[in-house]
């Protein structure tokens, strides 16, 4: 059974130890990803949900896939995003 987590921000899969985002005393965060957390705090911490939206949507449209797989993708992401700890 996997033991991957996803980002409460970004909903990035977090696979590795490398992935995660640092606390301010250096561990590594539980729950968010190296891009949106770092030494204790958002990496953009003035981001709206609409904009992590944009962002996400951005990157799966940057992905080689499959145009159907990429639209589920999105329409799961804008629906996963603002049940997230960041945007609750």
């Amino acid at each position: 059974m996997s033991s991957t987590h996803i980002c409460q921000s970004c909903s990035l899969p977090i696979e590795t130890n490398e992935m995660r985002g640092t606390e301010k005393n250096g561990t590594k965060s539980l729950i968010y990803c190296q891009y949106c957390y770092i030494d204790g705090a958002y990496t953009n911490p003035n981001l709206t949900l609409s904009e992590m939206k944009d962002i996400v949507g951005g990157q799966i449209n940057s992905m080689k896939l499959p145009i159907n797989l990429k639209t589920e993708m999105i329409e799961l992401s804008e629906k996963l995003l603002p049940g997230l700890k960041r945007w609750e």
